[in-house]
């Protein structure tokens, strides 16, 4: 967890939706990990990528600086920071400065399903603006930063992390999990399903509504594989390695639900087929676990599924109620996608990239990438004699 110092790997993220431009600030990544801008410029493309994305995405371009932490392409070990500009400021700088000046009117109809009216309840303020800002979608590419970093340094230890979409709306795809050869296939997807008919279904669903002036949600996996088995821990309840995943993924915004394995679908039956048997090697006859039992990893390939909801900012806005006069009116409406489920799914590649390269951090240690990596090889060589 980003905030949770005993984890040796952190990050922190800061900016608004519209403002100057977000910062992310990574503290505990070993030295000599190589991080080149224009692979974190790749990264962040494609988390702008995806059917159903608004005008905003085909009108901003991401304006990436590496401010500290990393010296001729590699990590130093100090902390890096990165800032993601935006290409918008100048428009939007007389609504965000930070200097006393004259306000703006405010917006004082806040959205259903969004953190608005919460937060202005929290911060006592009648301006949705100062909550929506930084509550914002937006705030996950400076995520990506911290995601992409985590992936590179995973990858040292033979560990790939990738997603794809499951469902949107009413249109689920049939079962695949993707290959790590699949990565580049499923980049090229305009929703980042291997199955083409039901990908040409989902367009026609977000067409669809589009047309209606609504929004769509749905369903994305996150696939690590490679994970050796015995990361994470059954000791402590905040250290199990499900649990942080779960709130890792549950944090990007839209997202209400998360299963890890058989999930949801499990309560439903009897133990008997609902647990992965074990064969001589330890490999297991199936991965209904999703890769992680009492905590820790089995071996098998981590499976983590989320349910993003419908965007909560619609074209044809629901009722609300103006919080200076008490009376109904409609919700705000602004710029905003028709379904953002794609690009969430890279996010969670993102978010679960983080938690791996937070445990393996906690467990093999390495204040070098060299040192990381000689470590995780002698535990695994160590696993192949058990």
């Amino acid at each position: 967890m980003a905030g949770d110092c005993s984890h040796m790997l952190r990050f922190l993220t800061a900016g608004e939706s519209h403002g100057r431009g977000l910062v992310t600030i990574i503290d505990g990544l070993p030295s000599g990990l190589p991080v080149l801008s224009e692979e974190l410029a790749s990264e962040l493309a494609r988390r702008r990528l995806g059917y159903g994305r608004g005008a905003r995405m085909r009108i901003e371009r991401d304006e990436l600086t590496i401010l500290a932490g990393v010296r001729y392409g590699a990590t130093t070990g100090a902390p890096v920071a990165v800032l993601i500009g935006n290409t918008e400021w100048e428009r939007w700088e007389p609504a965000l400065s930070p200097d006393p000046r004259e306000r703006v009117a405010p917006i004082t109809t806040p959205r259903p399903g969004h953190a608005d009216l919460a937060g202005m309840m929290r911060h006592a303020t009648h301006d949705v603006r100062d909550v929506l800002e930084r509550a914002s979608a937006r705030e996950t590419a400076a995520r990506t930063v911290a995601g992409h970093v985590a992936k590179t340094l995973l990858r040292t230890i033979g560990i790939e992390v990738l997603s794809h979409v499951v469902s949107i709306g009413d249109v689920t795809a049939p079962s695949v999990v993707p290959e790590v050869s699949d990565g580049e296939r499923l980049d090229a997807s305009p929703v980042r399903v291997l199955d083409r008919e039901a990908e040409e279904r989902m367009i026609e669903r977000i067409d669809e509504a589009h047309a209606d002036r609504d929004t769509l949600g749905g369903v994305f996996e996150v696939v690590a594989r490679g994970v050796p088995a015995g990361i994470g821990t059954y000791a402590q309840w905040d250290r199990r390695l499900d649990g942080l995943l779960a709130q890792a993924v549950m944090s990007i915004p839209g997202v209400k639900a998360v299963e890890i394995g058989g999930g949801f679908g499990q309560a439903a039956g009897r133990g008997s087929a609902a647990h992965d048997e074990i064969e001589v090697g330890y490999a297991r006859s199936s991965n209904r676990a999703g890769g992680i039992e009492g905590g820790m990893s089995n071996g098998e390939a981590i499976r983590v599924r989320a349910a993003m909801k419908p965007l909560s900012t619609l074209m044809r806005p629901l009722r609300s109620v103006d919080v200076e006069t008490r009376e109904p009116a409609d919700a705000l409406r602004e710029r905003s996608d028709v379904c953002a489920v794609s690009p969430a799914a890279v996010v969670g590649e993102q978010m679960v990239a983080f938690v791996l390269a937070q445990q393996t951090l906690d467990q093999f240690g390495g204040t070098t990438v060299t040192d990381y990596q000689s470590a995780a090889c002698s535990y695994r060589e160590r696993l192949e004699q058990f």
